[in-house]
């Protein structure tokens, strides 16, 4: 296995130990792994293409990485109500439309490769997790003077990028349909 697949195979078995950090209220360590994990991503699809080490393995798991890390977060945050339910269940909803798209394409013989806005949506979201994830670690400080400012806004920012990937998950999704139209003919 070469060391692109093991940085995505890496972030899958962060994951629950991003799920433990996160359930039991130690944010900062949840924090820590997410961004740990999040930067495996940007390693692996670089060393892959640069060393031209492109695997069947690293072009299946690492996007389901990144989907497993991502929204393993989320639904610890709508658990928690630090983000609402209809947001998961758009971002979802897309990713099963695209996944459905892309497997009927595949039956075809088309092989549908992600695009710039899905990549764009991707970014948000792994952006806006680790802001909520420092709010969520400095609102438990309660501490004087800078912490006391900083929850509000890590807050405020985090839920801006947070609305930004569902906006950028809606468009993507959109676009991802128009573009391959095709599928649904026949």
């Amino acid at each position: 296995m070469n060391l692109p697949n093991k940085l995505t195979l890496g972030r899958i078995i962060a994951v629950p130990f991003f799920i433990l950090a996160y359930m039991t209220e130690h944010f900062l360590l949840a924090l820590i792994i997410f961004i740990l994990a999040s930067l495996t991503d940007m390693l692996d699809g670089q060393i892959a293409r640069k060393q031209n080490l492109i695997t069947n393995f690293g072009k299946i798991m690492d996007p389901l990485a990144d989907k497993v890390l991502v929204y393993s977060a989320f639904c610890l945050m709508v658990a928690d109500k630090t983000i609402p339910a209809w947001m998961l269940i758009v971002i979802l909803a897309r990713e099963f439309i695209v996944a459905g798209v892309r497997t009927v394409a595949a039956s075809e013989g088309i092989v549908i490769a992600a695009d710039m806005a899905g990549k764009i949506k991707t970014v948000l979201q792994m952006i806006a997790v680790p802001m909520l994830l420092l709010y969520r670690h400095t609102d438990s400080l309660n501490g004087p003077g800078i912490m006391y400012e900083l929850p509000g806004l890590l807050w405020t920012y985090g839920r801006i990028v947070l609305w930004a990937s569902v906006a950028m998950t809606v468009y993507s999704g959109a676009m991802y349909i128009i573009k391959n139209k095709e599928v649904f003919k026949g």
